[in-house]
């Protein structure tokens, strides 16, 4: 049986193996361009299945919301380190500079029942709108859903179909 392990630093961090995670992590200043969002987005994607189980993430210009879950033999931090990692530096190769993009802590929380995790996918396709980038989030190219992870489980597929509309 997994045992649940405990965390403080600024947050708490809760991890449990096969756990699925809603994980938030900002810019440490500035803001992205449409190319650097495209960049994370992509990184962040080429990951699924080597290093987690990728549900959904949306990349704004200045955060990142994801809900995945660690593949065995990694934990949360580790993959959130790689992410972080590989991320900032295909930023900065893009900007052609050195340094840190993100802040040092992500929020994360462990998502506890497929009610929770819809809400936290509604609230990611919903971020672009609510923060005046687009009208249309299907649309926004900062938005991956991975459709067939999200098709099955305990989650509510006429959210996952209507998201995709």
């Amino acid at each position: 049986m997994p045992k649940l392990k405990i965390t403080r630093r600024h947050l708490p961090h809760w991890q449990l193996e096969g756990s699925i995670y809603f994980v938030t992590f900002d810019c440490v200043e500035n803001v992205m361009t449409l190319e650097e969002t495209a960049i994370v987005l992509e990184q962040i994607k080429m990951g699924d299945d080597r290093f987690y189980d990728l549900f959904a993430v949306v990349v704004m210009p200045d955060h990142v919301h994801l809900l995945l879950r660690p593949v065995l033999g990694y934990d949360l931090t580790r993959v959130m380190k790689g992410i972080k990692g590989v991320c900032a530096h295909e930023i900065n190769l893009h900007r052609g500079t050195k340094g840190t993009i993100w802040q040092s802590e992500s929020y994360d929380r462990i998502v506890r029942s497929g009610r929770e995790f819809d809400e936290e996918l509604n609230y990611m396709y919903n971020n672009p709108i609510k923060k005046g980038i687009t009208d249309d989030p299907g649309k926004y190219t900062g938005w991956y859903i991975n459709q067939k992870k999200c098709g099955f489980g305990a989650l509510n597929r006429d959210l996952v179909r209507n998201i995709q509309k």
